[in-house]
């Protein structure tokens, strides 16, 4: 959000106090994380001791939850209500060392010291091996008063919120932190437009927007520079960016009332802000091998009963196309009834048997849900009665028409109501079902009231948290660890504990599949591991070159799932070529197997993305500053998705000798590269020197990797590497590979 009207002037209705100089700099030990520093920040230099009189301060506290993360607190009133921040799991405090003298304060947290310069003009330097990443300079930090919103609406005077889609406020604090020459900001959720941020005002609102607006299903207030450090703005209410849009040399953050706390993440690689960021807000947890394998959909409003199902599962097992899920969408449920958690016995007449006889194909079964529950559903007088739902001031259950007639949401700040909702979870369990896709979570009201007081505000983004660890507990109670997975849509900081997420509603275009891909490399960027989307795209039917190439490049990927609106996403129904280039893919995938598996292992234990940005990868190039039409598929796949029909594709491929592992061609890289590819190909190379584990299946996801296991060695290495492998039992065996004996 703007308060500025160019350098010098403020817009209209818009009051501004800045910190102007660091008055006082005090050691503290009354932080949440310990020892740590308390700064008071005239709004005015104070040059005579009457300049005190009538004049607000902003107090910054500074402190470390942990080594490499130091925690910015800005309050105007220090004893304001604070709504509170994330959960941190790995936020228990560091062995931070706090120093003051007349040069200023210190607070070391090992690989991130904060350095507070005394007196004016304010300036508060972040430092990563000796070297200043960022800062916050002069009239950075701000304490912003709006006029009256009365007056707004009558027109008397305008305001800077005037216009926008989030709830109104008239008091925020912002910060504003240096960017450098040539820097490049990224992250921010699941974007769907240019990967590099810089230029963008991005507002942290979840929404249903589709794949092709401004707006975003995964909002997450974590920016990750190419500079050697992130920021997390704890805060997970609406979060309002400017980065290099009003300020152009300044990432602004701004949020509603009297406090406003940040943190800033240690580099100095893009991998170690990821490792220290997902340790402070939570890894995700490793997800069951059978879950990389195809899952494939009913989509959403076609016609399908039991007979149907078993039509696409047994015609896929005939063609060689391995299913590993297959999921149930929205209508497995009575319409109208959404949701009440019943099968619609009018086609699904026997689901015990009917999920016992999937199970004896060796499917997994999932099943769509949501946490709306429709007036007509049984359940609605239950949960209403017995307080279950989210309810407005006057004491009457929230509701409304959009998606489902008189819906209500459930109230999961209710440990009762979550017990509820998780019961009926548990006894789809017990029918059968695998697990769950968990759609929806972003459309939450903001004119209610929580039942455990919290600030509406701030649970419309936190509330997806809530409603995945309800369902993700049920799925680890009845799997155990390592078993459970969801299929979510919507999410925030920290839900990157508990994968899947897929893509959202795209359209049927290769512009909309460019657009998926530039989402999930954004949530790479923002400490997620796992990431889906609809093959072919959602909305609309796809012509047969879109589905062709999309499914080449979504089986190039951590999850894979055939899915879509109002058609049937078998490949046979676009043409016989697709189920070819079906079968290549599907049966590539799960001979990479044990590559993608131990990939997700290490992105279990350090955070680092399976699908990863090129630049993640490759930061010392600049080449990959802004690459989006590409990405690497764990440490030693490039994989560059061809979004035309005609196949002709451009890339970049970096420096080394880089070998195609549909053709074996070896090409020396440091530089573009255009191709044209048949549909049953792709630009995918292997990075110079690896040694990739080879599984001897085409047939599942799911096998003991060791058994029948080559080790591929390209060329391009020099020396010895070892390759670990793990098999879904757990059993892991490292090899020592010898890379001048090169097979391909």
């Amino acid at each position: 959000m703007k308060f500025t009207d160019g350098f010098w002037q403020l817009r209209p209705g818009v009051t501004a106090l800045h910190a102007q100089e660091a008055y006082d700099i005090t050691e503290t030990t009354d932080t949440p994380d310990g020892p740590g520093l308390v700064i008071t920040a005239p709004t005015m230099v104070i040059a005579k001791r009457g300049d005190i009189l009538n004049r607000p301060v902003l107090t910054t506290t500074l402190s470390s939850p942990a080594e490499g993360v130091i925690r910015v607190r800005i309050a105007h009133h220090t004893g304001a209500r604070w709504h509170g921040g994330f959960t941190l799991p790995g936020g228990g405090g560091s062995a931070a060392s706090v120093s003051v003298s007349e040069e200023g304060g210190v607070l070391d947290a090992g690989a991130l010291v904060a350095r507070i310069s005394p007196g004016a003009p304010w300036d508060l330097s972040f430092e990563v091996d000796g070297r200043r990443v960022t800062g916050s300079g002069h009239r950075a930090q701000g304490y912003i008063q709006l006029a009256d919103r009365a007056q707004v609406d009558q027109g008397i005077v305008s305001n800077a919120r005037q216009g926008g889609t989030a709830p109104s406020a008239s008091v925020f604090v912002h910060e504003q932190l240096d960017l450098a020459v040539g820097e490049h900001i990224y992250g921010l959720g699941e974007r769907f437009g240019p990967l590099v941020k810089n230029g963008q005002t991005v507002e942290i609102w979840n929404a249903d927007g589709g794949t092709s607006s401004e707006q975003a299903y995964k909002n997450v207030p974590f920016h990750l520079s190419d500079r050697g450090y992130g920021v997390l703005v704890n805060d997970p209410g609406h979060v309002s960016y400017e980065i290099g849009s009003e300020a152009v040399e300044r990432v602004q953050f701004s949020v509603s009332g009297e406090v406003l706390e940040y943190f800033v993440i240690a580099g100095p690689t893009p991998k170690d802000v990821l490792g220290r960021y997902t340790a402070l807000t939570g890894r995700p947890p490793v997800v069951p091998a059978w879950s990389y394998g195809l899952w494939l959909s009913t989509s959403f409003t076609t016609d399908y009963d039991e007979q149907t199902v078993n039509s696409f599962i047994d015609e896929m097992a005939a063609r060689e196309l391995p299913v590993s899920v297959f999921h149930f969408d929205c209508f497995w449920m009575r319409e109208l009834n959404w949701c009440d958690f019943e099968w619609d016995p009018r086609v699904f007449p026997d689901p015990e048997g009917m999920l016992g006889r999937l199970h004896e194909k060796d499917l997994r079964v999932c099943v769509w849900i949501n946490p709306y529950i429709a007036q007509r559903s049984s359940l609605f007088r239950e949960a209403a009665d017995q307080g279950f739902l989210v309810r407005r001031a006057d004491g009457s259950v929230w509701q409304w028409d959009l998606w489902q007639a008189g819906m209500g949401l459930v109230d999961f700040t209710n440990p009762d109501a979550t017990a509820w909702y998780q019961a009926h979870l548990r006894r789809l369990i017990d029918q059968g079902v695998d697990c769950f896709k968990t759609d929806f979570g972003e459309r939450i009201p903001t004119d209610v009231v929580w039942s455990d007081g919290a600030d509406p505000e701030r649970m419309h983004n936190l509330y997806t948290e809530l409603y995945n660890r309800a369902v993700f507990e049920v799925l680890t109670d009845a799997r155990g660890e390592g078993d459970a997975v969801l299929f979510a849509r919507s999410a925030t900081a920290g839900g990157q504990s508990m994968p899947v997420h897929w893509g959202g509603d795209s359209t049927s275009t290769f512009a909309s599949m460019a657009e998926t891909l530039r989402g999930g490399l954004s949530l790479a960027l923002s400490g997620f591991a796992f990431w889906s989307h609809d093959i072919g795209g959602f909305e609309g039917t796809p012509d047969a070159a879109v589905f062709k190439r999309w499914t080449a490049f979504g089986l190039l990927g951590s999850h894979s799932r055939f899915h879509g609106s109002s058609s049937y996403r078998v490949p046979w129904a676009f043409d016989e070529e697709a189920v070819e280039v079906t079968r290549r893919f599907t049966h590539l995938k799960m001979q990479l197997m044990p590559y993608l598996y131990q990939q997700g292992l290490d992105a279990a234990a350090t955070g680092v993305p399976l699908m990863r940005p090129m630049v993640l990868e490759f930061p010392e190039d600049p080449a990959t500053t802004h690459l989006d039409r590409q990405y690497m598929l764990g440490s030693d796949l490039l994989v560059a998705p061809v979004f035309s029909a005609d196949g002709v594709v451009d890339f970049y491929l970096p420096a080394g000798e880089w070998t195609s592992l549909l053709s074996g061609e070896t090409v020396t890289g440091g530089s573009w590269r255009r191709e044209t590819h048949g549909f049953d190909s792709l630009p995918l190379y292997v990075r110079p020197g690896t040694a990739l584990p080879w599984g001897a299946r085409v047939d599942s996801p799911e096998y003991d990797y060791h058994d029948g296991l080559r080790l591929r060695v390209f060329s391009g290495g020099t020396g010895t590497t070892s390759v670990t492998v793990t098999n879904p039992e757990g059993r892991t065996v490292t090899y020592d590979v010898d890379l001048e004996e090169i097979t391909g």
